[in-house]
């Protein structure tokens, strides 16, 4: 009985794989990954923009409820002064320099600072002379210059095809839009943020 027992473990086979069987299984793997990594990347993206625009529908509504609560104008801007892909604040000028960017003695509301690779921010505003939007204590969004004067406008994010649009109507009320999926969303202009966005 002892002897048959050595004899059936002698010829008993190994466990695990071959190596062939382990070459065939990563080559399959490695297919399944090479055909999923692109499609995982534009859905990444997508969340990217998506993110992005979203919060910066948020900094826009901040920006007018913080004027509507204070009874004052509060302005959103880029952190740089000049580029919305390196982020904004929503602030109120205090120190009365007359230019609608955020800098020393001026009350910080709000800021958005996350940079996202290869994003872009194109935009088409009312107000030539500087990138941002201003609210006043009714809510309605104003010229730099004069209380009197609407500003309004769009903001288009995009990275790699993926787009979302940002607009700003005359009566202050902002909105977020995919120009995939509406045809009014579609953006008009291609101003970068950082040069002199076209009137629409």
């Amino acid at each position: 009985m002892e002897a048959h027992n050595t004899r059936h473990r002698r010829h008993a086979h190994p466990a695990g794989f071959t190596l062939p069987e382990l070459l065939i299984v990563l080559c399959i793997i490695g297919i399944l990954l090479a055909a999923g990594v692109p499609s995982f990347r534009a859905y990444l993206q997508t969340q990217q923009v998506i993110t992005a625009s979203s919060q910066f529908l948020f900094a826009l509504n901040l920006a007018r409820s913080e004027a509507i609560q204070r009874g004052a104008r509060v302005d959103l801007a880029p952190r740089d002064g000049l580029r919305w892909e390196n982020g904004w604040v929503v602030f109120l000028n205090k120190n009365g320099d007359g230019r609608p960017q955020f800098d020393t003695g001026d009350e910080l509301i709000y800021s958005y600072d996350d940079r996202i690779p290869g994003l872009q921010v194109a935009t088409t505003l009312s107000d030539k002379s500087y990138p941002y939007i201003a609210y006043n204590g009714n809510g309605r969004p104003r010229s730099n210059l004069s209380v009197l004067t609407s500003q309004w406008g769009s903001w288009q994010f995009s990275l790699n095809g993926k787009e979302r649009v940002v607009r700003v109507t005359l009566a202050g009320r902002a909105r977020l839009c995919n120009p995939a999926d509406d045809a009014s969303c579609r953006f008009r202009g291609a101003s970068s943020s950082n040069n002199a966005p076209d009137n629409h």
